[in-house]
């Protein structure tokens, strides 16, 4: 395979950069998870969810770069029906982030994502979505090689999602002392899946 050089320049990489860095930083679903994983369970409980995130994400953006999106252009039918479907999906960990309590370490019922968990939820993460066909439409150029360029994307997207799951967490796990309180942990974790739920509306519309 041969690599032009001319694809993946300082004129494409900066702004792919930034549009990495915009979209990644900024609330989302999987943002606010990380939030609310890291006020209820800390940062070393809600590593295997950032490391699938990290993964699970340029996995996606391979895949799609790859020829889902067209499989979406020939039929955008099913694109509709998946987005449903995800919302639904989104409805139910909304839900569940409304009902977590204080984390029992005694039991399985409260904890964050798993690393596979975390992993597959990029697939029904409306975001997540738009942001690979937003890129792969924006950063792919006609004659270029689109493999390298869709390559490039996936990395930069990997090693952005680490620091920034981790900066999320933190947040969370800043504010954790004030969400001792029993109550005050049950409205932030309603108000934060009120705001997961929101997140997404953007995207279905």
């Amino acid at each position: 395979m041969t690599y032009n050089a001319d694809v993946m320049n300082a004129e494409t990489l900066l702004p792919l950069l930034g549009f990495v860095v915009a979209f990644s930083a900024t609330p989302g679903p999987n943002n606010l998870m990380m939030l609310v994983s890291g006020a209820n369970w800390g940062l070393a409980r809600t590593v295997p969810h950032i490391l699938g995130i990290a993964l699970g994400f340029p996995l996606m953006i391979i895949t799609a770069g790859l020829g889902l999106g067209r499989v979406f252009d020939a039929y955008p039918l099913l694109q509709e029906v998946l987005k449903y479907i995800a919302f639904a999906y989104l409805l139910f960990l909304a839900w569940r982030i409304s009902q977590a309590g204080k984390p029992d370490v005694t039991t399985a019922r409260s904890r964050p994502l798993n690393f596979f968990e975390a992993m597959a939820f990029q697939w029904v993460n409306p975001k997540a979505w738009a942001l690979v066909l937003g890129a792969a439409t924006l950063f792919t150029t006609p004659g270029g090689d689109p493999i390298a360029e869709i390559a490039v994307m996936a990395a930069m997207f990997g090693l952005v999602c680490l620091p920034n799951g981790v900066v999320w967490c933190l947040f969370g796990t800043a504010i954790a002392r004030f969400l001792s309180d029993t109550r005050r942990r049950r409205i932030f974790n309603v108000t934060m899946a009120v705001l997961l739920v929101v997140s997404v509306i953007p995207t279905l519309l």
